[in-house]
């Protein structure tokens, strides 16, 4: 455990110690080589690990910061890939053809000629092991009709799943200012592509595949190197830096791990890694009774308050033989006009509700519902809450706010914590 804490703190840094060391510094500012590392470490860095099961945060650093996702943006378009399999939409041996825009992207690509195609599983595995730009683009087209039309479907979605501060502006990832994520939006994407199409998550552990006779290994070198790691995809620009996003598995926990900017690849895997068995042990040590967090592991400060699960929206899959219960934290739609709930408890004259999740169940929103009660209790003490059902979801209200300004307020306390609420009105 030591042993990778230590690792963890050098691991950013240990490219650009090494020549430091042996550079005098009137020399290193003339090198752009020292300048992209340091530039890389400063500014470009960020990370997040997250219990995939509750949601839980388990450690955080510049998480909701900016950063251009580079390749890490393919989930996005293997997401609705999938999607549209799922639906019936698009089947595995249906073909992909390739326009002169798709075949024009730059490297890395499985180089099709315009004309030709290739199949949808094909284009499945060129992403998730080559991280073909090409192929990217190609089943863009396919399901768009266009890129560009591709693309906001792809930001509407990441809008959806709670992905706040994410706007795609191609299929691919390739360099574009527009191009924008953070660690912990692309978190909250990788549960959502476990947690809503667990069937064709294998194609994320496949570690190569063949095409037209050429062997393509899988860019991803954690799947091989770590034991329990089984996903999911790695990215890299000149302004991103390294990226990777990864989900492992051990004594029955998920974690998912997100690292972005890294400055190198191995050191951004070693990053990833430490992260990973970091949180494994946390994980482990807190099921015997001790209260810890990644950071404290780290010695780093450790933020204060208390720590709350995000409002939930869970489902199952069964993947290597492990029942996985993902969750993630959609914001209320603009699109869904909600109307005013009242609980049967509500009194006269106290009309405003407010609305602290959306669930798949109504054990998931009772639960919810506790929560909220508990850890803000001056805020909902006498407000009553309720899991209400509407359609196939379960909404968790609290009815009886006697103003809008004091259901206003206790919206705003949750909202502080980085938990959704909407105040639902007056009846």
């Amino acid at each position: 455990m030591i042993q990778h804490a230590r690792r963890l703190v050098v691991s950013l840094g240990l490219a650009a110690a090494t020549l430091l060391a042996v550079t005098p510094p009137a020399a290193q500012a003339q090198i752009p080589y020292f300048r992209e590392i340091l530039a890389a470490r400063e500014n470009r860095y960020a990370a997040i690990v997250v219990d995939a099961k509750s949601g839980e945060v388990l450690y955080d650093k510049h998480a909701d910061a900016p950063r251009y996702p580079a390749s890490i943006t393919k989930v996005m378009t293997l997401y609705l890939t999938y999607e549209a399999l799922a639906s019936g939409k698009l089947h595995l041996d249906d073909r992909v053809v390739f326009s002169p825009h798709a075949a024009a992207q730059a490297p890395t690509k499985l180089g099709v000629r315009p004309g030709d195609s290739i199949s949808v599983a094909d284009a499945i595995q060129g992403m998730t092991t080559l991280s073909a730009n090409d192929a990217a683009v190609a089943m863009a087209e396919k399901l768009g009709g266009s890129e560009s039309r591709f693309a906001a479907l792809m930001t509407l979605r990441a809008q959806e799943l709670g992905m706040q501060n994410t706007h795609f502006a191609n299929a691919n990832g390739l360099p574009d200012s527009r191009n924008l994520s953070t660690a912990r939006d692309i978190a909250i994407l990788s549960r959502a592509a476990m947690r809503d199409y667990p069937q064709y998550y294998h194609y994320f552990s496949q570690t190569s595949f063949t095409f037209r006779g050429r062997y393509i290994p899988n860019h991803n070198h954690l799947l091989t190197g770590v034991p329990g790691v089984d996903g999911l995809k790695t990215g890299f620009t000149n302004a991103s830096g390294f990226n990777i996003a990864i989900s492992g598995v051990r004594d029955g926990r998920r974690l998912i791990v997100v690292v972005l900017g890294g400055p190198t690849r191995v050191s951004r895997d070693q990053n990833a890694e430490d992260l990973l068995l970091t949180g494994f042990d946390v994980m482990k040590r807190r099921g015997m009774g001790e209260r810890l967090t990644i950071a404290q592991n780290l010695h780093e400060p450790v933020p204060t308050g208390p720590v709350i699960r995000p409002p939930s929206e869970q489902g199952d899959g069964d993947q290597d033989a492990l029942k996985i219960e993902l969750t993630s934290a959609p914001p209320p739609r603009a699109k869904l006009q909600v109307q005013p709930a009242r609980g049967k408890h509500a009194r006269r004259g106290e009309d405003w509700s407010v609305q602290v999740g959306e669930f798949r169940s109504h054990a998931d929103a009772k639960e919810q519902i506790a929560l909220v009660k508990k850890k803000f209790g001056e805020h909902f003490d006498s407000a009553q809450g309720a899991a209400e059902k509407q359609g196939r979801r379960y909404k968790a209200v609290f009815t009886g706010f006697s103003s809008e300004s004091e259901a206003k307020g206790a919206c705003h306390a949750l909202k502080a914590r980085r938990l959704a609420c909407a105040v639902l009105g007056a009846s």
